[in-house]
């Protein structure tokens, strides 16, 4: 008699699987049959875990999401000037996307076809509107040129991180670490935003002066 394969499954394994299935064959595209299949496991027993595949894509942006918001209870996120709080939050979500690389993929490929794509999406903008307002408070302060549209300033800022889940992928001693593509990152961004007393400030050479 065969005895019948042990699911040694937990949903934190479960959802490592189904992440890389929704990112692979898009959310609308994957069938519990799918996760199954992807699993080595029933369906019934996928169903031991959680309800279906609405919870599981909760489960999963809400790791991405909980990650950034993460970011903005840090001390650095709170202290100082506007300009240094925006430059660690900027640093600190690349740190973020590049440890939850499969996670913020996902949550930034919702379209809001679902209860829980709606509101990953609503956090998502909740989120973009206090980095926003990092931004204003900079120019308020001096720090960043107020020739610059707040909200294309944003967009721009975010276009470029949220980019790196299309074409970062860890390789162990080869190319920029968290750190260095973090920094990177800033300094692109925020070189052209400054004014030139805030880069005199910061030590950076002002190239409009």
């Amino acid at each position: 008699m065969t005895t019948p394969k042990r699911d040694t499954y937990t949903p934190e394994t479960l959802l490592t699987v189904a992440v890389r299935i929704f990112n692979e064959r898009g959310y609308d595209g994957t069938s519990m049959e799918h996760l199954s299949q992807a699993a080595g496991i029933s369906k019934s027993s996928i169903y031991h875990h959680v309800a279906g595949k609405e919870e599981l894509l909760r489960r999963a942006v809400s790791r991405a999401i909980d990650g950034l918001f993460g970011v903005l209870g840090e001390p650095g996120a709170a202290r100082g000037r506007a300009i240094d709080q925006v430059e660690y939050v900027t640093r600190r979500t690349v740190e973020v996307l590049m440890a939850e690389l499969p996670y913020v993929t996902l949550l930034l490929r919702v379209r809001g076809n679902t209860t829980t794509e709606r509101w990953a999406m609503e956090r998502r903008r909740e989120f973009d509107q206090r980095v926003a307002g990092l931004l204003k408070a900079a120019v308020a302060e001096g720090d960043l040129r107020s020739d610059v549209d707040i909200r294309v300033a944003t967009r721009l800022l975010f276009g470029m991180i949220n980019s790196l889940v299309e074409w970062w992928r860890p390789q162990p001693g080869s190319g920029p670490d968290a750190d260095q593509l973090a920094e990177t990152v800033v300094q692109l961004a925020f070189e052209g935003l400054r004014t030139a007393s805030a880069r005199q400030a910061s030590g950076e050479t002002p190239t409009d002066a």
